[in-house]
């Protein structure tokens, strides 16, 4: 690790042990979100410390090896993501740690990757819950940007989001739900294809 790198970690750190909020991490602790540090400071404080450091892949990437809840989250917020190589990208989301991170990355950082869409496709094909709720977030993020899927692309959406409604956790259905409705939301034709699929399954999603 570069010496530069090395002594931005460490103030970091320092950063974070002076803006924690115990009550707080106790809280996503007892809700089950699991982390081996969890200093329990806010998104918009942690959006605020960004702005300070801007957009450094190097840093980026030191942050994400820590099992620490905000290097995490801060890390998605200074990736710049035109730099971010199919290794790296298979990388964080395979070390997705908890729905809460998983949701984040898809926000922060793999909603504006050239191939989102062929990696969300991936990802919601995954037995891995958690790269599971990273794509179906991810394409709820593209569809609320107008994305469109072409109608070979929407039958496989949709029959992805049928087989997570059947059997999978609760956490992977509410996303694909999300999901859906945002898709839902694109045009009448894809309102359509939802409403057959939910008559077909015996659902009330609209």
């Amino acid at each position: 690790m570069k010496q530069d790198i090395q002594d931005k970690l460490k103030e970091i750190k320092s950063r974070f042990r002076l803006m924690m909020n115990g009550v707080a991490s106790r809280s996503m602790r007892d809700k089950g979100l699991g982390y081996k540090i969890n200093w329990g400071i806010g998104l918009p404080s942690l959006k605020e410390m960004a702005q300070d450091y801007g957009k450094d892949y190097d840093l980026a990437v030191e942050l994400w090896k820590e099992d620490i809840r905000e290097c995490r989250i801060l890390a998605t917020m200074i990736m710049p993501v035109d730099k971010m190589s199919p290794d790296i990208v298979r990388l964080w989301a395979c070390s997705l740690c908890n729905q809460e991170i998983a949701e984040i990355a898809a926000f922060n950082v793999f909603r504006y990757l050239d191939d989102a869409k062929k990696y969300a496709f991936c990802w919601i094909a995954s037995c891995n819950e958690m790269e599971e709720i990273c794509g179906y977030n991810v394409f709820s993020r593209l569809f609320v940007s107008g994305e469109k899927l072409d109608d070979c692309e929407a039958d496989e959406f949709i029959d992805h989001v049928q087989a997570a409604f059947a059997d999978k956790k609760l956490s992977v259905r509410h996303a694909a739900a999300n999901a859906l409705t945002r898709f839902a939301e694109i045009d009448n034709t894809c309102r359509k294809k939802i409403e057959i699929m939910s008559k077909s399954c015996n659902l009330d999603i609209l």
